[in-house]
């Protein structure tokens, strides 16, 4: 089951039938511990939708209220390119990756979230800026993954490379976030199966692309939440991203006018614009 945010309201389906989300308060939906049982029980009462069409112009970033965090070098990929960008803090990421305790960081309030189909943005004060492609977990207020969407961790690489200490700057701007098209629902785990996918396109012409497969994540999702859960409590929820595996290569950064694709197995593409 799928859960969409669109500027008409919440719907949700299964296979390709839509229907209307009861509850049109995004917070009060994300805040149900069992999500999918909720909307399956409300298509007893409901007929589905004759005509719909869900178009992503009119999608939104399914977020309302909620936070959402980042959990870093959690593949090994990542660790690599973190230690080759700051080789003053090699030996740190290189522990953090082998350490319990996971690196877990603030990434974006609501405001600076966009949703697919709109753009992400690169900073001005930074030479080397990337997509970071991310499994990315929805979690309800008592810390339960309710569901999974795409995540784009946007990053400048310059700016933390000159020092780890500059992390909340390279992360934490506006437009530094995408999330999209939708919230996968499910009562399973995510399978680790799952490929995800990164095409940047420029000039209409593919300049990067690569996979990584799910299965290669270090962390176990439940642990990083546990871990996001200490002595920290989140009223609506909150989103984790889970790291990415996958980075272009250290002489590839975006420019403007740059079209970024995400695809994750099962949830679907999430598509942003560079500006």
């Amino acid at each position: 089951m799928k859960l969409y945010k669109t500027t008409e309201g919440a719907f949700f389906c299964i296979d390709t039938l839509f229907y209307r989300s009861p509850e049109q308060n995004w917070d009060a939906l994300l805040a149900h511990d069992n999500l999918y049982q909720f909307l399956a029980k409300s298509i007893a009462t409901q007929k589905p939708l004759t005509g719909f069409s869900l178009k992503e112009s009119t999608l939104l970033a399914p977020i309302q209220s909620q936070e959402v965090w980042g959990a870093g070098v959690t593949y090994a990929r990542s660790k690599n390119a973190r230690m080759e960008e700051s080789p003053g803090g090699a030996n740190f990421y290189d522990k953090i990756y082998e350490a319990e305790r996971p690196e877990l960081f603030f990434k974006s309030t609501p405001h600076r979230v966009v949703g697919s189909g709109h753009a992400v943005r690169i900073r001005k004060d930074s030479a080397w800026n990337v997509p970071e492609p991310e499994l990315t977990l929805v979690i309800s207020p008592g810390g339960k993954i309710i569901g999974y969407t795409v995540g784009n961790d946007m990053g400048s690489r310059s700016i933390e490379a000159e020092n780890p200490l500059y992390l909340p700057q390279a992360k934490i701007y506006d437009q530094c976030c995408a999330l999209g098209p939708g919230i996968l629902l499910t009562e399973k785990p995510f399978s680790g199966d799952a490929i995800i996918y990164l095409k940047i396109l420029r000039n209409k012409a593919v300049s990067f692309e690569g996979s990584v497969s799910f299965s290669q994540m270090k962390r176990d999702p439940k642990v990083l939440v546990a871990y996001l859960f200490r002595d920290n409590s989140f009223p609506a929820g909150c989103f984790l991203m889970t790291g990415t595996g996958l980075v272009p290569p250290n002489d590839f950064t975006l420019q403007t006018g740059d079209e970024i694709q995400i695809t994750i197995d099962g949830i679907g593409t999430l598509n942003n614009s560079v500006r």
